[in-house]
């Protein structure tokens, strides 16, 4: 059978808008990253008259000052404890219940499916006082999980949707056979979904460490100790009563950024995969 994508051929008009276009993208989204990069380099007074042009003097003790001390690991390492935590939670819970929504069928499912996907219209900051409230009942504040459980409760709505979606179009014939072979729901879901998903967990999982990674307002209001800070407040030691020492944040930011650019390009595959998988029904 001819592949239908070979047999398509691109008008010259179609090809140059195409590029243009991804060119015009690709510089929306390069510029700023390399604009950031280089000013870690520069000088405060250098960043202020020349913020876009390459440094007048390349200031390296900008970014080996950042390195080479405990701060900026201590909070690399909160920052990568609180979105592992998540990523697992999120990953685990979310997988679970998705399952059930695509294969088993009781009574409400449609409007507790509903009612998880009601929090994707909801971001975490319209809740900040009452998740405060129950956080400090719970006695969570100034601990990891009293980060990482509002970032699990407001992850699970797209988690949820992302997995039932692939989960219904597995083969209906897997499901059956693993049936009349004595395999019940929790086996099927551990011994033959999970390892068949792996695309659908690359994407869950890498959208929720990103987003757990740059959070900023939920750490901002559960921690107060500089000891448990991750990377998103640590930039507020660069900022003082009479000023802000630019050039150190915007290298500071270029360091803390890196890791989830390396993830990202690492796991692309898996995660376009995983978020065209339930784009079509076969």
């Amino acid at each position: 059978m001819t592949d239908m994508a070979s047999s398509v051929r691109l008008s010259t008009g179609t090809k140059i808008y195409l590029y243009v276009s991804l060119t015009i993208i690709a510089a929306i989204v390069l510029i700023p990253l390399l604009t950031t990069a280089l000013g870690g380099f520069k000088s405060l007074g250098d960043l202020r008259t020349n913020p876009f042009g390459l440094p007048a003097e390349w200031h390296f003790e900008n970014y080996s000052g950042i390195l080479f001390g405990d701060r900026y690991w201590r909070q690399m390492m909160n920052s990568l404890i609180i979105a592992v935590l998540t990523v697992f939670l999120t990953v685990t819970v979310s997988a679970m219940a998705a399952f059930a929504f695509a294969h088993v069928k009781f009574f409400g499912s449609n409007f507790l499916l509903n009612y998880f996907l009601i929090g994707l219209m909801f971001p975490a900051a319209t809740a900040i006082l009452p998740l405060f409230i129950r956080i400090r009942d719970l006695g969570l504040l100034n601990t990891y999980w009293g980060v990482v459980l509002p970032q699990v409760a407001f992850g699970l709505g797209m988690s949820i949707l992302l997995f039932r979606n692939y989960f219904r179009n597995l083969p209906e014939e897997l499901f059956q056979a693993a049936f009349v072979d004595g395999c019940g729901y929790i086996r099927f879901f551990w011994h033959i979904s999970l390892p068949l998903s792996r695309p659908i967990v690359a994407t869950v999982s890498i959208i929720s460490f990103v987003g757990s990674w740059n959070s900023y307002i939920l750490p901002l209001i559960m921690l107060n100790s500089d000891s448990i800070y991750p990377w998103p407040l640590g930039m507020m030691v660069y900022s003082g009563e009479f000023g802000t020492e630019w050039e150190l944040v915007l290298a500071f930011i270029t360091l803390t950024i890196m890791p989830t650019i390396i993830v990202f390009f690492l796991a692309q595959k898996h995660i376009i995969a995983g978020l065209t998988a339930g784009a079509v029904k076969s």
